[in-house]
């Protein structure tokens, strides 16, 4: 099973879940940990090569988590937000990439 890392502060973003959202949401990465797909996904290209989005919904709102799995050392966890439109906010996107790149920096450095 892999480890799950936290990129940046998106362990202080999922904390800040409501509690049944961050229930699911924590069994959804779980099951991602395991090599499995969560219940509810999505790709997300617009982040970078191999992000997911794992979409969570309950009473309080809709809130999702977007993950790199595609390495086999670790799930990758770049940002986690309440999504309150149709579309994902530019910001939210843009702060994904920037950690994404920052992980692919990271990783790069690693191995050298």
């Amino acid at each position: 099973m892999k480890p799950v890392h936290f990129v940046g502060s998106s362990r202080e973003e999922m904390r800040e879940l409501p509690e049944d959202a961050r229930e699911t949401a924590g069994h959804q990465l779980f099951k991602v940990q395991q090599g499995k797909e969560p219940d509810d996904w999505k790709p997300m290209p617009t982040v970078g090569a191999g992000v997911n989005e794992i979409r969570v919904r309950d009473e309080t709102g809709g809130y999702r988590v977007l993950y790199l799995a595609k390495f086999e050392e670790a799930v990758y966890v770049l940002h986690v937000f309440e999504k309150r439109s149709q579309k994902t906010p530019k910001g939210d996107i843009q702060l994904a990439k920037g950690r994404y790149a920052d992980l692919l920096k990271w990783r790069k450095e690693q191995n050298q």
